[in-house]
């Protein structure tokens, strides 16, 4: 008589924060992440778990696939467009989850890792997450993919190239910069610390509303310019002074949740991407008296050939499995 085993809930349940957290950096999308899960949950519950040494190893691998076959799918999807993306209704219900929640999980992974991560080929992202974050060995993933370990290596390093800032072959990647990865002189150790310096600060008073924090970071003549895609207007728009700069960023703050620091061309800059896809970002010019110009792109043309990268990883050491989740 053949005997089955089935999985026990109280595992899975044990396992769903680990599992989601491979879903999230998987998809990008809280809503998605959970439907994942659930899916993995259905699966799992009918299988025969008798042979299985390693269970919470092997709940890896099928939401794993899960992940893969939904990143697949959504390549047939059409785009939304950035207005219907960021209108406080539409933030984080057009695919489910709580918006207050899904922005602080962006926050904790970071937007920028979210957002290089959905420049990715399906089969690129799934060899990094699961081998570079959550430490799954190459032979366990390359049957997922249909590849060789070997393979499997290649992809997650040209991944982790990505992550770092290096673009691959066939990307415009934008202007070359003497402060990219690599070693760093003392000077543009110096300018990319005070670049992170204004765009935290100026990020942090746009979502905690400091209208006086704000102003004090801007020079008294900055100029700020929007391409026609930004709100959408028929036109750029350009707007002169720090107060009136000051007034529209504190107009943006919804926008602010979804928003993170992240290296554009080598520059510290700040991008937003609800659900982990890039819909704009703004480009500081600092002098000494503050932010001197700010320039907010949203044309998919001109995103597309800015380079993104980690800003924590660019020079360091490869992106590690996340401290406060459990491996497999």
């Amino acid at each position: 008589m053949t005997t089955y085993t089935a999985l026990p809930p109280e595992h899975f349940e044990a396992d769903r924060p680990h599992l989601r957290a491979v879903a999230y950096r998987m998809l990008g999308s809280l809503g998605e992440a959970e439907d994942a899960v659930q899916e993995t949950w259905l699966r799992a519950a009918r299988a025969d778990i008798g042979a299985v040494e390693n269970l919470s190893g092997w709940l890896t691998t099928i939401v794993g696939r899960v992940c893969l076959n939904m990143l697949r799918a959504r390549r047939t999807r059409p785009e939304v467009p950035l207005d219907a993306q960021v209108s406080e209704p539409a933030v984080g219900t057009a695919e489910g989850g709580d918006p207050e929640e899904e922005a602080l999980l962006a926050d904790s992974v970071g937007v920028a890792l979210l957002v290089v991560l959905d420049t990715l080929a399906p089969a690129e992202r799934l060899a990094f997450v699961l081998h570079d974050l959550f430490a799954v060995p190459f032979d366990t993933i390359a049957p997922m993919i249909e590849r060789t370990p070997a393979t499997t290596r290649q992809l997650a390093s040209r991944a982790r190239r990505r992550v770092r800032g290096g673009a691959p072959v066939g990307r415009g990647g934008g202007a070359p910069d003497t402060a990219g990865p690599g070693p760093a002189v003392p000077t543009a150790v110096a300018d990319r610390a005070r670049q992170r310096q204004v765009a935290d600060a100026f990020l942090a008073a746009t979502r905690g509303g400091d209208f006086e924090a704000l102003l004090a970071l801007l020079h008294p003549d900055v100029v700020l310019t929007a391409d026609r895609f930004v709100v959408p207007t028929p036109e750029p728009v350009t707007v002169s002074g720090a107060r009136p700069v000051a007034e529209g960023a504190m107009a943006a703050t919804g926008r602010a949740r979804f928003t993170g620091l992240a290296l554009l061309d080598g520059r510290v800059g700040l991008a937003m991407a609800p659900h982990g896809r890039l819909r704009l970002v703004l480009l500081f010019t600092l002098a000494e008296g503050g932010i001197t110009r700010i320039d907010v792109v949203a044309d998919r043309e001109r995103l597309d050939d800015i380079e993104v990268a980690v800003l924590d990883t660019v020079g360091a050491e490869p992106v590690g499995p996340d401290p406060s989740t459990p491996r497999p």
